[in-house]
């Protein structure tokens, strides 16, 4: 996803604080990136294809000014090159655009400006706004201009616009892409992300969907889709700025896992009371969680495999029926809304759009939509019925790891709270929740076993990840993890399909990675592993710390077992040091994988 960066000030320099917010943006992947100040004579502008160290080194060449505008690209339309790196300008270079998302209808809307005598210079759909925004009148009056523009374009996106005849002012507009407001002192920020001015506030707004907002060094006003003028609420940002540096580690990925068992006694805070959750801190009204008869779980990536351990705790806890369903399937088909249903949609970001579409289509059904997300403000938590925040912190490299890990732990705290209502209360499993921080830092310090297996696997070209119940969904995420960062291709199997074609593929020396924590599956488990070994592969364990079987494995990591109903946490740790040290040993990017953005805004 894009990365959308403004300010406008009164004194001060707007291109440091452009340019660091730009930085703290680079995590959710981008191919070029921009900047451009709006002066008295004129849009000044540098843009570059390539990371924001190459736009480092020609941002001297930009003159100081108050008011400016920053981006950083991941391709849609048109190749990552310098001409359709952001910012985009009009034909006189007097008004300058950054964009989010996707203008599904550009190339009737350049057609038509090419046709009244506007030259463009990028292959992007995004170069219609400014070219637009000057047929408008935009070198007159922006704010009117962005009006009337905004009744042609159709899509989702999120725009600013700057002009160097009202270089005091920024116009911004949301419609479905993130966008905030930070407010400062004597001076004012746009971002599409709180982590680009977490430097200089913590106070923010949240644009709603389809609001336009004017922002000025001392004031800002916001309109909705309507025309009428309205509040939005202010947003304290409880963030700490340290949080989203590596602290002397090598990558924000690495970083990340090692804060997960910090993570978790954030997210279990104040949730847990004596023997049972504290239903009035899970966000969710009680007549709803005692009328609740069956659940929906929509989600996408990471988020939709710590959906399968939901389905997995709330069936065998509750004993009520639940489906896990791929948020861009889900919104497409047509589904059947049964009296009772309870809709959750996890998103880290509450930004992935497949996800906020399903929460629209069922609220539009009638339906009731429960939200587990990290990010406070976020669309996903204003557009649902009630939320629920996972308090992961920040997170900043692309492959999630301590938010989808404390997604786990709210299914865990909503899953002991459904079954508490329903007489079915586990006073045993609250106590290991309690203790999996501990037990977490505990299996952090014995993992050098896990960068070793990584320097063999990272000379492999297809590892194959299976298990049964929940260590088959904690495949499905360990193998996400490699491919997302290693680039080596990966699989997960239910471990029991194994005969149904997967065996085919296992040759000499093919690396199976099995994960076992089920006791009442192991033995099952086990008669797989065998019959790949059976077959040359070489078998890498992750195996609960009372489980037999260590004949059956070539690498054993024992990760310790109170109950697999709340291990999951525990047992994805190596999985995700397997792959992060798999990149590692590759020299990959691990932050930042080739082609993949942190949270997916456009469909």
């Amino acid at each position: 996803m894009c990365g959308i960066v403004g300010f406008v000030g009164t004194q001060a320099d707007a291109l440091p604080f452009i340019f660091d917010g730009l930085k703290r943006l680079e995590y959710r992947g981008y191919d070029s990136a921009g900047i451009a100040l709006a002066l008295p004579q004129g849009i000044a502008i540098q843009k570059s294809k390539g990371k924001i160290s190459v736009l480092e080194t020609v941002l001297g060449m930009l003159p100081p000014g108050p008011c400016g505008i920053g981006h950083t690209r991941w391709a849609t339309h048109g190749r990552p090159t310098d001409q359709n790196a952001h910012p985009h300008t009009d034909c006189r270079g007097e008004i300058a655009t950054v964009h989010n998302g996707i203008i599904e209808n550009f190339e009737e809307l350049r057609t038509e400006l090419v046709a009244l005598g506007h030259h463009f210079v990028s292959d992007t759909d995004t170069e219609v706004i400014p070219h637009l925004l000057e047929q408008y009148g935009g070198n007159q009056d922006l704010e009117a201009a962005v009006r009337k523009a905004e009744t042609r374009l159709k899509g989702a996106y999120a725009f600013l616009a700057v002009s160097s005849l009202e270089p005091d002012k920024i116009v911004a507009v949301r419609r479905t892409s993130p966008l905030l407001i930070g407010l400062g002192q004597g001076e004012n920020y746009l971002a599409s992300d709180f982590s680009a001015f977490l430097s200089s506030t913590r106070r923010a707004v949240a644009l709603e969907n389809g609001d336009m907002a004017v922002v000025t060094p001392t004031h800002y006003q916001i309109w909705d889709q309507s025309g009428s003028s309205v509040d939005r609420s202010i947003i304290e940002i409880d963030w700490d700025i340290k949080q989203t540096e590596r602290g002397g580690y090598a990558h924000f990925m690495l970083k990340e896992i090692m804060e997960q068992p910090e993570a978790w006694s954030d997210c279990l805070l104040g949730r847990l009371e004596g023997e049972r959750v504290v239903v009035s801190e899970l966000g969710l009204p009680v007549e709803v969680l005692n009328q609740t008869k069956r659940i929906q779980i929509v989600a996408a990536g990471t988020a939709y495999h710590a959906g399968l351990i939901g389905k997995a705790l709330i069936e065998r806890l509750v004993r009520i029926p639940v489906v896990v369903d791929v948020a861009s399937e889900y919104r497409y088909q047509d589904p059947v809304l049964e009296s009772g249903t309870l809709v959750i949609a996890v998103s880290q970001s509450g930004e992935t759009a497949d996800t906020l579409a399903c929460v629209r289509m069922v609220k539009d059904m009638g339906g009731f939509t429960y939200a587990i997300t990290n990010t406070v403000g976020s669309t996903l938590s204003r557009e649902s019925d009630a939320v629920i925040y996972t308090h992961a912190g920040p997170e900043i490299a692309v492959a999630s790891t301590k938010a989808y890990t404390t997604q786990i732990l709210v299914f865990n705290l909503l899953a002991m709270a459904l079954a508490e209502a329903r007489g079915r209360g586990r006073p045993d499993l609250i106590q290991i929740l309690r203790e999996l921080p501990s037990l977490g830092h505990g299996v952090l310090e014995r993992m050098d076993p896990v960068s070793e297996m990584a320097e063999k696997l990272a000379r492999s070209r297809d590892v194959f990840y299976v298990g049964r119940g929940i260590d088959w969904a904690l495949a499905m995420e360990g193998q996400l993890k490699l491919k997302e960062i290693s680039y080596i291709h990966a699989e997960a199997y239910a471990a029991g399909e194994l005969k149904h074609g997967t065996l085919a593929l296992i040759e000499e020396g093919t690396p199976v990675v099995a994960i076992v924590t089920e006791p009442q599956l192991a033995e099952k488990t086990i008669s797989n592993i065998l019959e790949v070994k059976a077959r040359g592969a070489e078998v890498w364990g992750i195996v609960a710390d009372n489980m037999p079987g260590a004949f059956a494995m070539d690498h054993r990591i024992s990760i310790p077992v109170r109950d697999p109903l709340v291990a999951s946490v525990l047992a994805v740790i190596p999985l995700q040091l397997l792959a992060y040290w798999t990149a590692v040993a590759r020299g990959e990017d691990v932050d930042q994988p080739r082609n993949l953005a942190k949270s997916v805004t456009v469909e």
